[in-house]
């Protein structure tokens, strides 16, 4: 699955039609240090067709959303209801489902790249704050004062982004560091379990997950996830959980699933690039080439070197 820009990606939330982020993105993207925007829900509900939703896309970047209304939020093999006030931390690592339930919606998010926040500009490992951990709750309820001590800070982000202030994106970036702070301070909305749709649900988010690191297009790109647990560890389920579902659904097991996934990629570079068989090694999260080489043989019956001197001899 490719990524998708962030003007893509709410044209898609927002029924493919939104003048108001076709304008405010062309004026900003130039501008800024890693990408950072903010935007006003009830502005772009009412400049926007469409019914917004949070698809599950490959997201290359984090939200933060203020949110009024009546929502739903699946996750893994959780659903969370949110009646009236919320705030939400959005992290690429994953990937969720965002519904609205009515069109009486309010509020503000904004989005930032992870080049936005990083250990040089703020002091921050963005993916190291608990917020933004791949097992912490990411949706918090919060009363309506609350609510509108968090509008603050949003509206002093609306407003510093329209200026012409020339540090603007240092101020934009403390006020976003302002929000995670706040943030974690909270309390987690209680999730309820859906055991109609939930191994569905897993299944689905645990493709997407495999699918987020893939292509490779680079030597140094390394693949993250590499095993049963690693997965059930971002989907935050039981590694035997995991196994059950998918072995349900698809009369395969997650190293199964896995481990077809890495050899089908890894066909797909020695057929198209001219790397050597260490640096596909390397970039498919395997430390020996002799491993790669152990597991290509015993998933296709050829080692990489053979698989690649045939197609050599086929297209000579």
């Amino acid at each position: 699955m490719e990524s998708i820009t962030i003007k893509e990606f709410y044209k898609d939330v927002f029924g493919g039609c939104c003048p108001v982020i076709d304008d405010f993105l062309d004026e900003n993207n130039s501008n800024d240090i890693g990408h950072f925007n903010v935007f006003n829900i009830k502005d772009l509900q009412a400049n926007c067709t469409g019914k917004p939703t949070m698809p599950y896309n490959r997201r290359t970047y984090y939200k933060i959303s203020l949110i009024q209304g009546k929502n739903q939020v699946e996750y893994a093999d959780k659903v969370i209801d949110i009646n009236d006030y919320a705030i939400l931390f959005a992290t690429p690592k994953i990937p969720y489902k965002y519904t609205p339930l009515d069109n009486n919606q309010s509020g503000h998010f904004c989005v930032f790249t992870k080049d936005f926040i990083t250990k040089s500009n703020s002091g921050l490992v963005i993916d190291d704050i608990p917020i933004f951990n791949a097992n912490s709750d990411f949706i918090y309820q919060i009363t309506e004062e609350q609510a509108k001590e968090f509008e603050q800070t949003f509206d002093k982000m609306h407003t510093e982004i329209a200026s012409d202030y020339s540090f603007k994106y240092d101020l934009l970036r403390n006020y976003v560091i302002e929000l995670i702070h706040y943030g974690q301070k909270l309390k987690p909305i209680a999730a309820t379990k859906n055991s109609i749709n939930a191994s569905t649900r897993i299944s689905t988010l645990f493709i997407e997950l495999i699918e987020r690191q893939f292509p490779i297009e680079s030597p140094t790109q390394i693949l993250q996830l590499r095993t049963a647990k690693d997965y059930a560890d971002m989907l935050q389920v039981h590694v035997n959980h995991l196994n059950k579902v998918l072995k349900e659904l698809t009369g395969k097991t997650t190293t199964e699933i896995i481990s077809s996934r890495i050899i089908q990629e890894a066909k797909v570079l020695l057929r198209q690039t001219n790397w050597n068989i260490s640096e596909i090694a390397f970039s498919l999260g395997f430390e020996e080439v002799a491993h790669f080489s152990n597991f290509f043989k015993k998933q296709t019956a050829t080692s990489p070197l053979s698989f690649r001197d045939k197609l050599f001899e086929i297209y000579k």
